[in-house]
């Protein structure tokens, strides 16, 4: 589960089965951290498994960071891994369980790092796609965005939310494997995008589609919308795509959204996230406000680490796994009936207004509730 690209060898050798001897690609095992190699140009055929093909198209992950204007100044890169001792990993993991299990209002932030599992690469990270960049390479992982498939950390959170453990995520991620975990609108905003949602232009709302989207910064997809107007005819809008480009402000509803469930928090969770682009790298701290915590598991040192009140260093899939061993939990498997990419019909992947002043009513009333209390106290 939450590993396309598992070697079908691991099982028995930890992945030196002979069809990919061929090709190049680093790939972290799903059953033994050993690594595996492909290569984008090749097609591979799993024995005695549903063929497979890695496709070199626009909707290659290395193709998104392609699509974007030049931009120079893209935060440190490259920095060194750091994973803490085993014995430190445990109490924290532990710490961060009781956390949970004691938080009335628990928000996520994801980054890229919990796609990597998935054969996405990362921009920051000592492989990242900036990394490289600098260096003048690119990276040899370069998965097709419609092979990718929801890890883990993914399916750990869809399932948190549906056990109400977590109220709302909010990702930083344009690669709709959130989406694809079957994670409902209602509990997330996605404030740099989804390469498997569309935009009208008109009407504003948005679409889920069923492959990625073939252009980056909100660019025109030739697609008439498919919604209706009040008066039930459809709406003569054209679609565009939602991924943000470099001088694009986050959109208006997704931010909103993300900012008034971490002020409702009081424990939000950073994970996979260098926390490196404003002004989303400052959202999770709102919880502070409310007298909340933030965690960040991250590899790499992050230049928020000393305003968090844990921060832990180790595989995003190994912590989630660990945690929800702790909270008793199973991590449900992947479902492709809830999967809105699989569905015939799209999905209205809409904010709307109507959601959003809900919302600040909630904020509101628990802002009225505090003043109350105070009160009460003083009298």
């Amino acid at each position: 589960m939450g590993n396309s690209l598992e070697c079908q060898k691991c099982f028995t050798t930890g992945g030196s089965c002979e069809i990919f001897r061929k090709v190049k690609f680093v790939q972290l095992c799903h059953h033994k951290k050993s690594r595996t190699s492909f290569s984008a140009k090749y097609t591979v055929n799993r024995l005695n498994v549903a063929s497979w093909r890695i496709s070199i198209s626009i909707q290659m992950s290395c193709n998104y960071a392609e699509g974007l204007t030049p931009y120079k100044n893209k935060g440190k890169v490259g920095m060194i891994e750091i994973f803490d001792a085993p014995n430190d990993l445990n109490e924290k993991i532990s710490l961060l369980a009781d956390w949970i299990k004691n938080s009335k209002y628990t928000v996520f932030h994801t980054g890229a790092g919990i796609s990597t599992s998935a054969g996405i690469p990362d921009f920051r990270g000592p492989n990242g796609v900036w990394t490289l960049e600098k260096q003048g390479k690119k990276p040899e992982i370069n998965l097709d965005f419609n092979d990718a498939m929801p890890t883990l950390t993914h399916m750990a959170i869809k399932t948190l939310v549906k056990k109400g453990y977590v109220k709302y995520v909010v990702s930083q991620n344009i690669d709709g494997l959130h989406l694809k975990s079957g994670l409902l609108r209602e509990h997330m905003s996605e404030v740099h995008g989804n390469m498997f949602t569309m935009k009208c232009n008109k009407c504003n709302r948005s679409f889920t589609s069923q492959t990625a989207v073939k252009t980056v910064g909100q660019q025109n997809l030739n697609i008439s919308c498919l919604g209706k107007t009040k008066k039930g005819s459809l709406c003569r809008g054209i679609l565009h795509d939602t991924i943000l480009d470099w001088e694009h402000r986050l959109p208006y509803n997704e931010l909103q959204m993300a900012e008034l469930h971490s002020n409702n928090a009081d424990l939000c969770i950073c994970l996979g996230t260098s926390l490196q682009i404003q002004p989303i790298n400052l959202v999770p701290f709102k919880a502070k406000k409310n007298k909340g915590k933030v965690v960040i598991c991250n590899l790499q040192k992050t230049m928020c680490d000393r305003k968090a009140d844990l921060v832990i260093h180790t595989y995003v899939d190994d912590m989630m796994k660990s945690l929800m061993g702790i909270l008793g939990v199973e991590i449900e498997n992947y479902d492709e009936k809830l999967d809105p990419t699989k569905m015939t019909n799209p999905t209205d992947w809409t904010i709307y207004e109507i959601d959003l002043l809900n919302m600040q009513d909630i904020k509101k009333d628990e802002t009225k509730s505090k003043k109350r209390k105070l009160q009460d106290q003083i009298l």
